[in-house]
């Protein structure tokens, strides 16, 4: 425009040509300047309003223009894909939440969530119910008010007695700590389990009651039979000596294997907690195998662990299982009894292996009082289990598979954390 206005003033043209042609010129360039405007402001303002709808959630804008030929088209392209890959992500959340509001409502769970201050900001149609009051009025309460400050209090997962709204029951409670907001809130989960404990105390009840029915007419019964025997005898004057000291000797035998049974029973009833303290592996298998005197077991070295347990009961456990192998050993006429260790998955693996008969059947192995042999009591493998989960632990037996004869498994976590004694839980059969 410059050097057009320059030729136009310097050159020799009339007034008329030279007004005419910066008329023209002014008004091309304007023409110009608008157009180049059009092609760049707007699309600006049509990004600035799509980023605008985003960050408010609407993502139902889209750019027209979008194209790969150009970079203002290929950003409306891009912007385009963002605006519909977060539709569908919003789309998921609202469904992922409508569903688990669904959840939250059907559960027959109390379900409540508290934030810092111990203020309820979430309850469920179930712990509505186990208040007794409607959601909106426990929303923005305090957990003091509503009897919930004890339930988080204390271990994360616990079963306690509890009342709410009159009604005294045992509930399981489960906790755990969520962000919202950037703020700390908890999440507390109860739920009734006062029926399945009665009915869980009741089978219990049903198979003790059985169990001790059972052995207990088992030595009354001759021992009845022998006293009406002694009796009559003795009403008509026949009473032998020999015969007295049989009746009382057989007496005395069925009582005092009572004596045995009932002083086994309590002692599977009363195991105490795990006292933790370091002890060596391989230093324990091979005490407990210089135990065994009838014959010679196999100690297999393992890698050197240290683990924390008690080292009275982890005796009484391997000094179970020896038996019971050398036991099936001695039984099928072979006298071999091998015990390994190892480390797997995480855990100590004790292998004790014979060369027995192997096992009939597997499913009463565990039960107390079930027991194979003529003089067991049935509590040996009871005994044994209870100790190992005890330590957070467990024991298997099954028939081996590279022969004749049948393996306990005996697997300890490496690390684990027993609770301290103090810590009141009993131990049932």
């Amino acid at each position: 425009m410059a050097l057009l206005l320059l030729l136009l003033w310097t050159g020799d043209y009339s007034a008329k040509v030279r007004w005419t042609v910066v008329l023209f010129a002014v008004g091309a360039w304007l023409i110009g300047a608008f157009a180049v405007r059009e092609r760049v402001i707007r699309p600006l303002q049509t990004i600035a309003n799509m980023i605008a709808a985003l960050r408010e959630d609407d993502f139902s804008i889209r750019a027209r223009g979008a194209s790969l030929q150009d970079d203002l088209g290929l950003a409306f392209l891009e912007l385009n894909a963002l605006g519909e890959t977060l539709r569908q992500q919003r789309l998921g959340a609202q469904e992922a939440t409508a569903l688990l509001r669904r959840v939250m409502v059907e559960i027959d769970v109390a379900v409540f969530a508290f934030d810092e201050t111990e203020t309820v900001r979430l309850v469920n149609r179930a712990g509505a119910r186990l208040l007794a009051q409607p959601p909106e009025r426990l929303i923005g309460r305090r957990a003091g008010e509503l009897g919930l400050a004890p339930c988080l209090r204390g271990d994360t997962a616990a079963v306690r007695d509890l009342t709410f709204a009159g009604r005294a029951g045992r509930y399981g409670l489960r906790r755990s700590g969520f962000r919202q907001g950037g703020r700390p809130h908890t999440l507390l989960v109860m739920a009734d389990v006062s029926r399945a404990l009665r009915e869980e105390e009741r089978q219990a009840w049903q198979r003790l009651i059985r169990v001790l029915g059972h052995e207990i007419n088992n030595s009354l019964a001759p021992v009845k039979s022998v006293a009406q025997s002694l009796q009559s005898a003795a009403a008509r004057g026949a009473a032998r000596p020999e015969d007295l000291t049989t009746g009382l000797a057989l007496i005395a035998g069925r009582a005092e294997a009572l004596s045995r049974f009932m002083n086994a029973y309590a002692r599977l009833a009363r195991l105490p907690r795990p006292k933790p303290a370091p002890l060596d592996v391989e230093t324990w298998v091979r005490r407990v195998a210089a135990l065994e005197q009838r014959l010679s077991v196999a100690v297999e070295s393992g890698p050197p662990v240290t683990i924390e347990a008690d080292g009275d009961q982890l005796d009484q456990l391997l000094i179970n299982l020896v038996r019971n192998a050398a036991d099936a050993a001695l039984q099928a006429g072979g006298a071999h009894v091998e015990v390994a260790w190892r480390r797997e998955n995480g855990a100590l693996d004790v292998v004790v292996k014979d060369d027995g008969p192997g096992l009939p059947d597997s499913g009463n192995l565990f039960v107390p009082f079930f027991t194979t042999k003529p003089s067991g009591t049935g509590i040996g493998l009871a005994l044994s289990r209870q100790i190992a989960e005890g330590h957070g632990g467990t024991v298997t037996l099954a028939n081996r598979a590279d022969g004749k004869g049948c393996e306990a498994h005996l697997r300890l976590p490496l690390g684990h954390d027993l609770k301290p004694e103090g810590a009141r839980e009993d131990y049932s059969g």
